[in-house]
């Protein structure tokens, strides 16, 4: 199995390490290291600090996702979804949570506010063409697929 270490800051001591919820859940419940209520108003984000650092393997990244829960019960998603924390990094791993709803949300110390997934990631080496391959796609994007000839 996989190793993430990771390194409680003094701000995160006493609460959870990430931990998956459900025996094939996908990913790990991250909590707020808040020191008091964090108050964030209907249409406004915070970062939320999480208390821990972590150190993962080369070729892999942890990516921050919202909760489902917290997103169809208070409205509340990730700014930056998914936020990346590279292989590299070592700083505090932060949650930009936005409200989307018409009421103060309020976090509290130890409130799951995220979950955090490790994937596997490939780097590729870059190579400029003057032309690309052709496919049935072409360059249609944005609702394209699934549309021929300009029926819906």
């Amino acid at each position: 199995m996989l190793k993430m270490q990771v390194k409680v800051l003094a701000h995160g001591k006493g609460l959870p390490l990430p931990k998956y919820m459900s025996e094939h859940a996908a990913g790990m419940d991250l909590y707020a290291a808040v020191e008091k209520e964090m108050i964030i108003p209907p249409g406004e984000w915070k970062l939320v600090p999480t208390g821990l650092s972590i150190a993962l393997p080369p070729g892999y990244e942890a990516q921050v996702r919202p909760r489902s829960g917290l997103a169809l019960k208070q409205g509340v998603s990730i700014l930056n979804t998914p936020g990346t924390v590279d292989a590299d990094y070592r700083g505090e791993v932060g949650v930009i949570l936005m409200n989307h709803s018409k009421q103060d949300l309020i976090i509290k110390r130890g409130d799951r506010i995220a979950q955090m997934i490790i994937n596997k990631i490939e780097q590729v080496a870059i190579e400029e063409v003057a032309e690309l391959s052709e496919t049935e796609r072409g360059a249609g994007g944005f609702g394209s697929t699934g549309v021929k000839h300009g029926k819906n």
